[in-house]
């Protein structure tokens, strides 16, 4: 007797924690690609954990796990008292093979009983949803409770006058028209392929019962007022209740305050230890109604916002320009699709990204269960959180624009106590869009605390006029990175998608046929240098071009896409992690303003209102500063521009050496900076500047080695080290380092004709020409044909898109300029358009496998790409890149070439 009371004793404590009595067990079927969870599903009780971090409950039990399934053809005839056909295991949609089903059904049934633990006698009882994929219909005992259409919220029903003595009877009644119908349905499609995915249909995130006083809280809305050092909390539920709040700290309380439910009132939280992604710090929240219904949460205290930062309008967190350097998280799964096999799995992926050094997760379309978000606020990545799409392609009717509208606004509410969302994003590239002006406007009428996107990549696709409104201008370029616009005074510049470079790993791929990615790699070291090769060049695009986010393409392959940082099953690393944190590390920092580009040539630009036209400057050997412009004189250019080295006196720091006065350097004497040679002594340390934050909020403060305390700064157009001495201090000590006013870092003879040998060992015969059109090179001598010779031959002009750069025009067909064309090098005539002149334009480098007379031609509008001869042709390449002529092998020789006198004159 007392081992059976014990038994019964356990069972109760069990259903009271959460975690339903073993039930019957659902095989999964084997899926085509297992995760390392796979096996970890529990057939019985899967994912056990509380489902709703944010409004918790002591009491509760779930009811995922087997329940009986069988399709239908209508859902007005529930099978109430019938036992159906099949089993599925919730809540894993239907298509998963988690499911134990693997496929579509348009309109199903979803059967089961559960039975209510004593001790919730007298207590009402919540029949709770994550989510089910779109429209549902819940009987319980036979009373229909309700009707629900959206596949992405949570909503509840109140079961108590439903409830019988014993067994109960719940049955869900799905339909899920997925694109046959217009609904919110992100890449879901009935023909998957391509970037279209597998569809979710049914129950797909966690079901529970939990007991609750009859009036009761429904959700919590914090609102964080770091300037008030407080929070703003709204209490949702039963109406006219009063309310009990306290905010804790380590388990001790910090604040409280009183108030009624519908109304927002504020906690003190004094002190405040901010959010961010290198400190994500979170409070603890208890609230008590004064009827007694009692929920614990959390939050983070961060503000967002947005400011006029060195010129530029940037986003910011806490006050301060945090660069948004994100991922593209679709969100999907081979053996669960939608959903994480495990809570686990699902902070895997959070955890990964992190690791990677990114600090935003832009999550696709799709919205996930709550514990996503949990992880997301507790490992301290901010949060872009897209609208799921109506259908792509098409107008969506009236119908659908008003579901679309409905759960557009029930995504904004359910989330608004979410501290690592930091912008919303209504529409991605024009899919399904209508009236894109209002329905930013909406959205930011729903929360004016965060940034409102109207549309991702609004430069592209299907995408409507820009209606100007919102906070973010938003490109997408693929493979990129690259903007074709420029941030304004109300909205900052976002680089919503690029990348997308693939690999193929056999055995890991959920398709064998038609996979896809934007630019395939051969191998992994290839795929890992291209990644820090596109990159690396995000700094420039952040000082040159005002860029504040960048969202790369993707943390998983997913389905067919084979474009992630893992293989779809998350077994396969596809890149070097190290190498890929290292550059995500450098681009933060670069935003920060404490690492500058070493190598590379670069202009400093005054940051100071009014002033920002103006750049540092030598002239007669002393600084100053001046406006430049694209009309300006050349030694206006060169003069303002500077080889970015390492310090002279410490390679953590940073020296400026003259482009136009080689060996000669920025350095302080009696305060002032002067341009100077080294003339030994104290002058490496006088000529080395530490990059710091830009001490006016934005760009890049430059300190002197050897007198601390001291930064570079202009007054009066002149430029001294100066300590702070207020007024503009700040800003005249805060520079903008962009790409350089003069791009060539080697000069070409402009207006004479010239010929380029090949320098690669065993091939140094031979000379760059035209032939039939195309370039190539060739054997060329003094006993070669005149035609040849003239092939051979090119008038060096100023460049057609760029005059710091060059254009090279055919000796013996005027007019006529070597471009690149699908990557291969052509002969081709000037049409007129930018694209021919960028095409036709290269910017003259110092040689990359050294020699003197020696030199290295950049591509202008693909900067990572150099001219590269291959097998007799001649392209622009790129080191380790995906073509065959890209080979990372003799590439610094073969993009090396010697500047001769024309061979034809």
């Amino acid at each position: 007797m007392r081992a059976i009371r014990l038994r019964l004793l356990l069972v109760i404590a069990v259903l009271v924690a959460g975690i339903s009595a073993p039930a019957t067990a659902v095989t999964p079927k084997p899926p085509r690609l297992s995760t390392p969870w796979t096996s970890q599903v529990s057939t019985t009780n899967p994912l056990p954990e509380y489902p709703r971090p944010q409004l918790t409950r002591p009491d509760w039990q779930s009811l995922n796990g087997a329940w009986q399934f069988a399709p239908t053809a209508n859902l007005n005839t529930p099978p109430i008292g019938t036992t159906l056909g099949e089993e599925v295991l919730v809540p894993y949609p239907v298509e998963s093979a988690l499911s134990g089903l693997e496929r579509h059904e348009s309109r199903m049934y979803y059967r089961r009983t559960f039975t209510i633990p004593q001790g919730w006698s007298g207590r009402q009882v919540q029949l709770n949803f994550g989510a089910v994929m779109w429209q549902s219909k819940v009987w319980v005992n036979g009373t229909l409770l309700g009707t629900h259409e959206g596949g992405y919220d949570a909503f509840s029903y109140d079961v108590t006058s439903a409830l019988r003595a014993g067994s109960n009877e719940v049955i869900v009644g799905v339909w899920n028209p997925v694109d046959a119908e217009d609904i919110p349905l992100g890449k879901q499609r009935l023909n998957r392929g391509g970037i279209w995915y597998t569809p979710t249909s049914g129950i797909w995130q966690t079901v529970w019962l939990e007991p609750t006083n009859a009036a009761r809280i429904t959700r919590l809305d914090t609102t964080p007022n770091v300037a008030a050092s407080a929070l703003d909390l709204a209490v949702q539920g039963t109406a006219g209740q009063s309310v009990r709040a306290q905010v804790l700290s380590g388990g001790q309380v910090v604040g409280e305050a009183n108030g009624t439910t519908g109304t927002q009132f504020r906690i003190p939280v004094p002190n405040p230890r901010l959010w961010s992604p290198d400190d994500p710090y979170l409070y603890d929240l208890k609230v008590t109604l004064g009827s007694g219904d009692a929920v614990s949460g959390y939050f983070g205290m961060r503000s967002v916002g947005k400011a006029m930062l060195g010129g530029v309008l940037r986003p910011t967190l806490n006050g301060k320009f945090v660069f948004q350097l994100g991922t593209l998280d679709q969100g999907y799964w081979p053996d669960g699709l939608s959903t994480a096999p495990t809570d686990e799995a699902l902070r895997f992926d959070l955890e990964q990204q992190k690791a990677l050094g990114f600090n935003l997760v832009r999550k696709h379309i799709k919205v996930e269960s709550a514990r996503w978000f949990y992880w997301a606020d507790k490992l301290g990545l901010m949060v872009w959180q897209d609208m799921p799409a109506l259908v792509a392609g098409r107008n969506a009717s009236a119908a659908g624009e008003a579901r679309y509208e409905t759960e557009l606004r029930r995504l904004v509410e359910n989330h608004k106590g979410i501290t690592s969302i930091v912008q919303w994003v209504p529409f991605n590239e024009g899919w399904g869009e209508f009236d894109a002006g209002r329905i930013a406007d909406l959205v930011k009428s729903l929360d004016p605390t965060r940034l409102v996107n109207h549309n991702s990549g609004s430069n592209c696709c299907d995408s409507d006029p820009d209606p100007g409104n919102g906070d973010v201008i938003d490109d997408h370029m693929y493979v990129g990175p690259g903007v074709a616009r420029a941030p304004s005074s109300t909205r900052i510049l976002a680089l919503g998608e690029y990348g997308g470079l693939g690999l193929h790993v056999p055995g890991h791929e959920w398709s064998t046929g038609n996979t896809f990615a934007y630019e395939m790699l051969p191998t992994s070291e290839a795929l890992t240098n291209r990644y820090v090769q596109i990159t690396s060049q995000l700094p420039d695009l952040i000082t040159s071009s005002g860029l504040s986010a960048s969202i790369y393409t993707e943390p998983t392959d997913v389905e067919d896409e084979i474009n992630g940082f893992f293989t779809y099953d998350r077994q396969v690393r596809k890149m070097d992690f190290a190498k890929v944190r290292e550059v995500n590390l450098k681009v933060l920092a670069a935003a920060k303003g404490t690492v500058l580009p070493t190598g590379k040539l670069a202009s400093l630009r005054v940051t100071t209102t009014g002033l920002t036209t103006r750049y540092l400057r030598h002239a007669n050997g002393v600084a100053g500063t001046e406006v430049v412009n694209a009309s300006s004189a050349r030694g206006l250019k060169q003069d303002s521009t500077f080889w970015v080295r390492p310090g002279l006196a410490d390679a953590a720091c940073y020296s400026f050496e003259s482009r136009n006065f080689p060996g000669q350097y920025l350095r302080h004497f009696n305060f002032r900076i002067q341009r100077e040679a080294n003339t030994g002594g104290s002058f490496n340390a006088d000529a080395t500047f530490c990059a710091r934050e830009g001490l006016s909020g934005g760009g890049t403060s430059l300190e002197s080695k050897n007198l601390p305390g001291y930064y570079l700064r202009h007054r009066n157009a002149e430029v001294w080290i100066d300590r702070d001495t207020g007024g503009s201090f700040r800003e005249d000590a805060t520079w903008n380092v962009v790409p350089a006013w003069w791009r060539s870092g080697a000069d070409l003879a402009d207006g004479q004709s010239r010929s380029f040998r090949v320098t690669t060992a065993g091939y140094t015969n031979r000379y760059l020409r035209h032939l039939d059109g195309a370039a190539r090179t060739d054997v060329i001598d003094a006993a070669s044909p005149a035609t040849a010779r003239q092939d051979a031959s090119f008038i060096i002009r100023p460049g057609l898109a760029e005059s710091s750069c060059y254009s090279l025009e055919s000796r013996n067909f005027p007019g006529q300029f070597l471009r690149h064309r699908g990557y291969r090098l052509y002969k081709d005539p000037n049409d007129g358009t930018s694209t021919y002149a960028k095409d036709a334009t290269f910017c003259a480098q110092p040689p990359r496998a050294g020699g003197a007379g020696n030199v290295s031609l950049q591509s202008f509008n693909y900067p990572t790409h150099y001219v590269r001869h291959a097998n007799e042709l001649v392209y622009i390449a790129v080191a380790g890149g995906a073509n065959p002529w890209d080979g990372a092998s003799s590439y610094d020789a073969d993009t090396t070439w010697a500047d001769t006198a024309g061979l034809g004159g």
